[in-house]
């Protein structure tokens, strides 16, 4: 294994977190549409003890991306989540938000009532994807900041990298077209939720609504997708060459997806099972495996969209403040002892999978109805 080999292997494991992050976002999307499926107190009740099965696997991957970030591109994590600071927090605020809402909105002594804490759940699933989604457009846009190895030694301002403004992270929604892709996270994230609410809950009306409002949701997500991905494979991307520098090239990401074909056919097959799953959950009704099929074809499509962004000589965080601050997987990287190293360690991974799989299918053995969660005491 060698040191460019170990580069480009955390970051496979890097995007496949992130891939399975935004699946795992169908919490989030769910719980943002929890007044418009769920109408009485106890259609809402049912609704968040289906989606409060799952939130600890979202935040739980949310971690685990960050400390992965961490591990094996320590410069990213310091330069984004240490000068964007704004964004990032106001990300976990909102999760942090959620996790307290399903446990208290039913605690005795809740003087603010169930309701508040509802909205709440409903605040999160529409600011944690955006965020996110906005977050992870910038691999692409770029963001501004300004990285100075030599200032560690300078003694007067020893920080590696600095934010090029005041905004600290918040100015990446002033990008038309983050903004685009976070709005179609959102989007993503409510057909997966609403998906998960048909193949989970045992309440025919619930699922006769999820399947009505999942036709608008898909296809308004569909047209921002697709133009996201027009943008990303049409614009100037940033290629580094052999000696570190990082150029200006025309249509990057699609030259990417051409030279590595094999990730051209993992995207259409991602997309192909994301419209499948939504297809054929909207033509039946009787129909409640959609989850599965859109979920997959969601990871796949996802890791292909970070690994256009980070290999073939890609810079995958560019700068728009200077083009050289500009982070690719070579300068960005940990060590080749501590990469290789954590390297032995992932080979726990699929363990590690395969018990979450099994937890999955013991949590989800049947469907949650009134009846379960009337004499569970532990019920939300």
């Amino acid at each position: 294994m060698t040191y460019e080999f170990l580069q480009h292997y955390w970051w496979f494991l890097v995007s496949l977190l992130g891939a399975i992050l935004v699946f795992l976002l169908f919490v989030q999307g769910a719980n943002s549409l929890l007044f418009s499926v769920g109408h009485t107190d106890d259609e809402r009740r049912l609704l968040i003890n289906s989606t409060g099965r799952k939130w600890e696997f979202t935040f739980t991957t949310l971690v685990v991306f960050g400390g992965a970030f961490f591990a094996s591109f320590p410069l990213f994590y310091s330069t984004s989540f240490g000068g964007a600071y704004w964004l990032w927090i106001v990300i976990l605020l909102s999760f942090v938000v959620q996790a307290v809402s399903y446990e208290f909105q039913n605690k005795l002594g809740n003087y603010l009532g169930a309701r508040a804490f509802q909205m709440c759940l409903v605040f999160n699933g529409i600011v944690g994807p955006l965020l996110l989604g906005g977050a992870v457009a910038t691999f692409f846009n770029g963001s501004n900041f300004l990285v100075g190895k030599d200032n560690i030694i300078g003694g007067f301002y020893p920080t590696i990298s600095i934010w090029a403004n005041e905004s600290h992270g918040l100015d990446a929604l002033l990008d038309i077209w983050n903004i685009v892709l976070g709005v179609a996270v959102v989007l993503l994230a409510q057909c997966l939720g609403l998906l998960y609410y048909i193949n989970n809950v045992g309440d025919e009306n619930i699922r006769a609504r999820s399947s009505s409002l999942l036709l608008k949701r898909a296809v308004l997500f569909v047209v921002l997708f697709v133009a996201f991905l027009i943008h990303v494979l049409f614009k100037d991307g940033y290629a580094v060459t052999p000696d570190g520098v990082v150029e200006i090239e025309p249509m990057k990401y699609l030259h990417n997806l051409l030279d590595m074909w094999y990730l051209l056919i993992l995207l259409l097959a991602g997309v192909v099972l994301v419209l499948y799953g939504f297809v054929r959950t909207i033509l039946n009704s009787a129909y409640t495996c959609g989850i599965w099929f859109s979920g997959i074809g969601v990871v796949i499509t996802v890791l292909v969209l970070f690994l256009i962004a980070g290999w073939n000589n890609t810079a995958y965080y560019p700068s728009n403040a200077d083009l050289q601050s500009s982070l690719t997987l070579s300068n960005s990287c940990s060590s080749e002892f501590t990469l290789r190293t954590m390297a032995v360690v992932s080979l726990l991974i699929p363990f590690v999978l395969a018990y979450i799989v099994y937890a999955w299918r013991k949590i989800d053995s049947k469907e949650i109805t009134y009846d379960e969660i009337s004499k569970d005491k532990e019920a939300y």
